[in-house]
């Protein structure tokens, strides 16, 4: 049995199915780096390093879920750009 697929919803369901894996690491990693921390010398600096990686990766996967999830509509855009482009192509015409 064939499915015809709607390639943009493909597209659109691979990005959120990579989104939440990349999600789902970056908490193990960091719940791990946190647990690592606390079990060891923690009085070495007043600010626990840990702290570096669940922020600045923190922004990136933040701003990877507001692309994958419409906060930044570049799907939107480009399709936005295409059809400009067509009607600016139609009027060459």
């Amino acid at each position: 049995m064939e499915t015809t697929r709607n390639p943009q919803l493909w597209r659109l369901a691979k990005q959120r199915a990579k989104f939440k894996s990349h999600l789902f690491t970056y908490l193990s990693v960091n719940a791990l780096l946190w647990i690592i921390w606390a079990i060891t010398d923690r009085q070495s600096s007043p600010l626990p390093w840990p702290v570096w990686s669940t922020v600045f990766w923190g922004i990136g996967v933040f701003l990877n879920g507001l692309g994958v999830y419409g906060g930044l509509d570049r799907g939107n855009l480009s399709e936005r750009e295409y059809e400009r482009l067509v009607r600016q192509q139609q009027e060459k015409r």
